[in-house]
């Protein structure tokens, strides 16, 4: 999904997107195909199941969607903030003005969270309700604006790609598996299942359920972190374009994922609900490969370099 800004658009994000969006409707097609051999040999209680959870996990999605900055902002125990309010709102209203102007976007509501876990995360349905948000011990780590500038081009990055619709909208398949497979987990646990009129041998309509869900749920879920790394990625190479200065967007991120290490794990678990949206994740993955790496919302911090070193080759040759 091409940004409406100076954000450079990112054809490798737009095929991967692409890919991944057609992948999951092909997960989704077989799911209903599952879904209605369920119902043909159950009868009609399996459809007002899935119909229940389509409608619930509907409802879950919309409400994340429009309330996305404000359950950001609650986890995170952050506040909004206006220039005046200390000399760090200030700074970090300054240096959005700037990546405003440079991106040719609306400015986004301004929060500071008040913690010393060194990170910063932006969100929000569109550019016209996105709020970014900076932590307090970000920004006593990263004293140099360059550093500063170029972590919160990656999070504006994020709202002009309307990164949160595109993930609402790959989510949406997972969320509704994993209903189905709490609503058959305790449907058999109570129910026990409701067994073929014709085949009393044959497994109960809730374990089908369960096995069926939990097949789409883990397809999905892995296709979901996959696009989440290229996402950030993605971001990384559009706020170091948009700059003109990776190697300021490289020094931050070494900063902030060598700082994490340091966190308590107990603070560090904490944060982790904000994992998807954070600039580094709370538990740093290390090494570039792994099963680990595959469950990961972001990619490795080897991959990240070694990607922002091909951005500054790119900009290298065009001068």
């Amino acid at each position: 999904m091409a940004a409406r800004t100076r954000y450079a658009p990112d054809r490798g994000l737009t095929v991967r997107m692409t890919a991944t969006m057609f992948l999951l409707g092909l997960v989704f097609v077989a799911f209903i195909a599952a879904i209605i051999g369920i119902g043909t040999a159950y009868g009609a209680s399996s459809s007002a199941i899935v119909l229940f959870a389509v409608v619930l996990g509907g409802g879950f999605a919309i409400g994340s969607l429009f309330y996305s900055d404000k359950i950001a902002l609650a986890t995170a125990g952050a506040r909004e903030v206006s220039p005046t309010d200390s000399p760090e709102a200030a700074r970090l209203h300054g240096i959005v003005d700037r990546l405003c102007a440079l991106a040719d976007m609306p400015k986004p509501r301004v929060a500071i969270a008040d913690t010393d876990m060194p990170n910063a995360f932006a969100t929000g349905r569109n550019a016209d309700h996105a709020v970014v948000c900076a932590t307090m011990g970000l920004m006593r780590r990263l004293p140099d604006n360059n550093e500063l500038e170029g972590v919160l081009a990656h999070e504006m990055s994020h709202v002009a790609h309307k990164d949160v619709q595109v993930m609402t909208v790959a989510s949406f398949l997972a969320i509704i598996a994993a209903l189905l497979v709490r609503i058959a987990f305790y449907g058999e646990l109570f129910g026990g299942g409701r067994r073929g009129n014709n085949n009393q041998n044959a497994l109960p309509i809730w374990l089908i359920l369960m096995l069926v869900s939990v097949i789409v749920y883990a397809v999905s879920f892995l296709l979901i972190r996959l696009l989440s790394r290229y996402r950030e990625l993605s971001a990384d190479r559009s706020g170091a374009l948009l700059t003109g200065q990776p190697s300021a967007l490289k020094s931050a991120l070494l900063k902030v994922t060598t700082d994490i290490g340091r966190i308590p794990t107990r603070d560090l678990r904490t944060a982790q609900p904000l994992n998807a949206f954070f600039f580094a994740p709370a538990m740093h993955l290390s090494g570039g490969s792994g099963l680990a790496n595959i469950f990961s919302t972001h990619p490795s911090l080897e991959r990240r370099l070694a990607e922002l070193d091909k951005v500054q080759q790119q900009l290298d040759r065009g001068r």
